[in-house]
């Protein structure tokens, strides 16, 4: 029988492989990129939270992480951030200097 646990209690097993994808992610000129990114990316677009997966099934996901969707994390994430800093001004009454 396959053992399959959370995608999270794997993290720990799966450095060589996330450096991998790292290597992959850097040559296609995603330099800035960083292991803890791929993983969030997975997390939140592939899995969508912390299903339970078989190691093969996570070391696949990984591998297979499609550059566009990345692409949609990082974007989608920036926006995020980029709203939240606004909002806090606006709250915070702070005017941006032109």
């Amino acid at each position: 029988m396959v053992n399959r646990k959370q995608v999270s209690s794997w993290r720990n097993e799966l450095d060589v492989v996330l450096e991998s994808k790292l290597r992959e992610l850097q040559l296609l000129d995603y330099s800035k990129t960083t292991i803890d990114d791929i993983w969030n990316c997975l997390v939140d677009k592939v899995w969508k939270g912390n299903p339970d997966k078989a190691l093969y099934e996570v070391v696949q996901d990984i591998l297979h992480l499609n550059p566009n969707i990345y692409m949609t994390y990082l974007t989608q994430k920036s926006w995020m951030d980029t709203n939240l800093q606004e909002s806090l001004d606006a709250l915070l009454g702070n005017r941006k200097s032109d």
